[in-house]
């Protein structure tokens, strides 16, 4: 797999990722869409840019899955 091949790879990926969350799929399959494409990427020297992007969606599944809620809105 080239480079670019990889990018797309990790591309749909994360985007499948996204839709089971949307789609409300269990987290156990969209933390594996997201942990794959993390592995795609480091396989392909790509961790450093694809790593944060896949940080802030675990980040965010986890807070979606314990319940915690929203962040509170700013004063108007």
């Amino acid at each position: 797999m080239d480079g670019d091949e990889a990018r797309r790879k990790i591309h749909h990926l994360l985007l499948t990722g996204d839709n089971r969350l949307k789609q409300g799929v269990s987290a156990e399959k969209i933390r594996q869409s997201y942990e794959q494409a993390l592995a795609v990427a480091r396989e392909h020297g790509l961790e450093e840019s694809v790593g944060p992007l896949v940080a802030i969606r675990l980040a965010d599944l986890e807070r979606l899955a314990g319940g915690s809620p929203p962040p509170a809105l700013p004063d108007a």
